[in-house]
Protein backbone atom coordinates (compact mmCIF):
# COMPACT_ATOMS: atom_id res chain seq x y z
CA UNK A 1 0.00 0.00 0.00
CA UNK A 2 1.32 3.48 -0.92
CA UNK A 3 1.67 6.26 1.64
CA UNK A 4 -1.77 7.45 2.78
CA UNK A 5 -2.98 10.95 1.99
CA UNK A 6 -3.11 12.80 5.32
CA UNK A 7 -5.69 15.51 5.97
CA UNK A 8 -5.69 17.72 9.07
CA UNK A 9 -8.97 19.44 9.94
CA UNK A 10 -9.09 22.13 12.63
CA UNK A 11 -11.42 24.89 13.78
CA UNK A 12 -12.96 26.23 16.94
CA UNK A 13 -14.97 24.15 19.39
CA UNK A 14 -18.36 23.18 17.86
CA UNK A 15 -17.42 24.66 14.50
CA UNK A 16 -18.55 21.54 12.65
CA UNK A 17 -15.19 19.80 12.17
CA UNK A 18 -16.46 16.36 13.08
CA UNK A 19 -19.55 16.63 10.86
CA UNK A 20 -17.40 17.72 7.93
CA UNK A 21 -14.96 14.86 8.46
CA UNK A 22 -17.79 12.33 8.70
CA UNK A 23 -19.26 13.66 5.45
CA UNK A 24 -15.89 13.27 3.72
CA UNK A 25 -15.50 9.80 5.22
CA UNK A 26 -19.02 8.77 4.14
CA UNK A 27 -18.34 9.97 0.61
CA UNK A 28 -14.99 8.19 0.29
CA UNK A 29 -16.08 5.06 2.12
CA UNK A 30 -14.68 3.16 5.16
CA UNK A 31 -12.35 1.04 3.04
CA UNK A 32 -10.53 4.04 1.61
CA UNK A 33 -10.71 6.51 4.52
CA UNK A 34 -10.53 6.65 8.31
CA UNK A 35 -10.79 9.34 11.00
CA UNK A 36 -8.73 10.07 14.10
CA UNK A 37 -9.89 12.67 16.64
CA UNK A 38 -7.25 14.48 18.67
CA UNK A 39 -9.84 14.56 21.49
CA UNK A 40 -9.06 10.86 21.99
CA UNK A 41 -5.62 11.92 23.20
CA UNK A 42 -6.67 14.11 26.12
CA UNK A 43 -4.40 13.45 29.06
CA UNK A 44 -5.91 11.81 32.12
CA UNK A 45 -6.50 14.29 34.93
CA UNK A 46 -4.69 13.98 38.21
CA UNK A 47 -6.87 13.48 41.34
CA UNK A 48 -6.33 17.15 42.20
CA UNK A 49 -7.27 18.30 38.68
CA UNK A 50 -10.34 16.09 38.75
CA UNK A 51 -11.41 17.53 42.09
CA UNK A 52 -11.14 21.04 40.61
CA UNK A 53 -12.28 20.17 37.09
CA UNK A 54 -14.14 23.47 36.65
CA UNK A 55 -10.73 25.17 36.69
CA UNK A 56 -9.15 22.82 34.13
CA UNK A 57 -8.63 24.16 30.61
CA UNK A 58 -9.45 21.41 28.12
CA UNK A 59 -8.91 23.84 25.25
CA UNK A 60 -5.23 24.46 26.07
CA UNK A 61 -2.49 22.58 24.16
CA UNK A 62 -1.18 21.21 27.47
CA UNK A 63 -4.36 19.13 27.81
CA UNK A 64 -3.33 16.92 24.88
CA UNK A 65 -0.64 14.28 24.41
CA UNK A 66 0.74 15.29 21.02
CA UNK A 67 3.46 12.65 21.09
CA UNK A 68 0.77 9.95 21.11
CA UNK A 69 -1.04 11.63 18.23
CA UNK A 70 2.20 11.78 16.26
CA UNK A 71 2.99 8.11 16.95
CA UNK A 72 -0.49 7.03 15.84
CA UNK A 73 -0.23 8.93 12.56
CA UNK A 74 3.28 7.65 12.03
CA UNK A 75 2.10 4.09 12.49
CA UNK A 76 -0.63 4.52 9.88
CA UNK A 77 1.88 6.05 7.46
CA UNK A 78 3.93 2.87 7.88
CA UNK A 79 0.81 0.82 7.00
CA UNK A 80 0.37 -0.37 10.59
CA UNK A 81 -2.91 -0.66 12.47
CA UNK A 82 -2.95 1.55 15.56
CA UNK A 83 -4.90 1.60 18.83
CA UNK A 84 -6.62 4.88 19.72
CA UNK A 85 -7.73 5.61 23.31
CA UNK A 86 -11.46 5.96 24.01
CA UNK A 87 -12.13 9.11 26.04
CA UNK A 88 -15.05 9.61 28.43
CA UNK A 89 -16.19 13.26 28.29
CA UNK A 90 -18.48 12.86 31.29
CA UNK A 91 -15.88 11.29 33.58
CA UNK A 92 -13.00 13.34 32.13
CA UNK A 93 -10.77 10.31 31.66
CA UNK A 94 -9.74 7.60 29.26
CA UNK A 95 -11.90 4.51 29.66
CA UNK A 96 -9.04 2.03 29.23
CA UNK A 97 -10.65 0.75 26.05
CA UNK A 98 -9.17 1.38 22.61
CA UNK A 99 -10.38 1.64 19.04
CA UNK A 100 -8.37 0.05 16.24
CA UNK A 101 -7.75 2.23 13.20
CA UNK A 102 -6.47 0.45 10.11
CA UNK A 103 -4.35 2.12 7.43
CA UNK A 104 -6.38 3.46 4.52
CA UNK A 105 -5.71 5.59 1.44
CA UNK A 106 -6.96 8.72 3.20
CA UNK A 107 -6.38 9.46 6.91
CA UNK A 108 -8.35 12.37 8.40
CA UNK A 109 -7.11 13.87 11.68
CA UNK A 110 -9.61 16.27 13.24
CA UNK A 111 -9.80 18.38 16.38
CA UNK A 112 -9.30 21.85 17.79
CA UNK A 113 -5.56 21.15 18.02
CA UNK A 114 -5.21 19.15 14.79
CA UNK A 115 -3.08 21.89 13.19
CA UNK A 116 -1.40 23.23 16.33
CA UNK A 117 1.67 21.00 16.77
CA UNK A 118 4.24 21.77 14.07
CA UNK A 119 5.60 18.20 13.86
CA UNK A 120 2.10 16.81 13.32
CA UNK A 121 1.18 19.67 10.99
CA UNK A 122 4.19 18.95 8.79
CA UNK A 123 2.90 15.42 8.14
CA UNK A 124 -0.32 16.55 6.45
CA UNK A 125 -0.78 16.61 2.70
CA UNK A 126 -3.81 18.87 3.07
CA UNK A 127 -4.73 21.23 5.91
CA UNK A 128 -8.32 22.43 6.37
CA UNK A 129 -9.74 25.03 8.76
CA UNK A 130 -13.49 25.11 9.42
CA UNK A 131 -14.65 28.66 10.08
CA UNK A 132 -17.98 29.17 11.85
CA UNK A 133 -19.53 32.23 13.51
CA UNK A 134 -18.72 32.50 17.23
CA UNK A 135 -22.37 32.82 18.27
CA UNK A 136 -23.29 29.71 16.31
CA UNK A 137 -20.41 27.77 17.87
CA UNK A 138 -21.51 28.79 21.37
CA UNK A 139 -25.10 27.73 20.69
CA UNK A 140 -23.95 24.36 19.34
CA UNK A 141 -21.61 23.86 22.29
CA UNK A 142 -24.39 24.51 24.82
CA UNK A 143 -26.62 21.99 23.01
CA UNK A 144 -23.83 19.40 22.99
CA UNK A 145 -22.69 19.95 26.58
CA UNK A 146 -26.20 19.77 28.02
CA UNK A 147 -27.30 16.96 25.72
CA UNK A 148 -24.41 14.49 25.91
CA UNK A 149 -21.74 15.67 28.34
CA UNK A 150 -23.63 16.02 31.59
CA UNK A 151 -23.29 19.79 32.00
CA UNK A 152 -25.88 22.51 32.60
CA UNK A 153 -26.28 25.71 30.62
CA UNK A 154 -24.58 27.86 33.26
CA UNK A 155 -21.42 25.73 33.44
CA UNK A 156 -21.24 25.50 29.64
CA UNK A 157 -21.39 29.28 29.21
CA UNK A 158 -18.98 29.81 32.10
CA UNK A 159 -16.48 27.38 30.59
CA UNK A 160 -16.82 29.08 27.21
CA UNK A 161 -16.07 32.52 28.64
CA UNK A 162 -13.24 31.36 30.87
CA UNK A 163 -11.42 28.89 28.61
CA UNK A 164 -12.95 28.17 25.21
CA UNK A 165 -13.05 31.66 23.69
CA UNK A 166 -9.61 32.75 25.02
CA UNK A 167 -8.05 29.47 23.82
CA UNK A 168 -9.63 29.94 20.40
CA UNK A 169 -8.10 33.42 20.14
CA UNK A 170 -4.68 32.33 21.46
CA UNK A 171 -4.12 28.87 20.00
CA UNK A 172 -6.70 27.89 17.38
CA UNK A 173 -7.48 30.95 15.25
CA UNK A 174 -3.73 31.63 14.67
CA UNK A 175 -3.24 28.26 12.91
CA UNK A 176 -5.68 29.34 10.22
CA UNK A 177 -2.69 30.83 8.40
CA UNK A 178 -1.35 27.30 7.85
CA UNK A 179 -4.55 26.03 6.25
CA UNK A 180 -4.58 25.19 2.55
CA UNK A 181 -8.38 25.46 2.51
CA UNK A 182 -10.73 27.46 4.74
CA UNK A 183 -14.31 26.16 4.67
CA UNK A 184 -16.94 28.56 6.05
CA UNK A 185 -19.89 26.84 7.80
CA UNK A 186 -18.32 23.39 7.54
CA UNK A 187 -20.58 20.60 6.25
CA UNK A 188 -23.34 23.12 5.48
CA UNK A 189 -21.10 24.41 2.68
CA UNK A 190 -22.23 21.85 0.12
CA UNK A 191 -20.27 23.40 -2.74
CA UNK A 192 -16.95 23.23 -0.87
CA UNK A 193 -17.68 19.69 0.31
CA UNK A 194 -18.50 18.47 -3.19
CA UNK A 195 -15.40 20.09 -4.68
CA UNK A 196 -13.20 18.63 -1.94
CA UNK A 197 -14.54 15.07 -2.13
CA UNK A 198 -14.57 15.05 -5.94
CA UNK A 199 -10.94 16.12 -5.97
CA UNK A 200 -9.97 13.48 -3.42
CA UNK A 201 -11.75 10.78 -5.38
CA UNK A 202 -10.10 11.70 -8.66
CA UNK A 203 -6.59 12.29 -7.30
CA UNK A 204 -6.26 9.80 -4.48
CA UNK A 205 -8.64 6.90 -4.85
CA UNK A 206 -7.85 6.32 -8.51
CA UNK A 207 -4.12 5.75 -7.79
Amino acid sequence: MSKPFLIGVSGGSASGKTSLCRAIHDCLGPIDSSIISTDSFYKDLTPEELENVSDYNFDHPNAFDFSEVFSAIQGLVKSQSVSIPVYDYVGYRRTGETQTINPTKVIIVEGIMALYDKDIRSMYDLKIFVQTDDDERLARRIERDTGTRGRDVYSSISWYRKFVKPAFDDFIAPVMKYADIIIPRGVENKVALELLTSNLKSRILTD
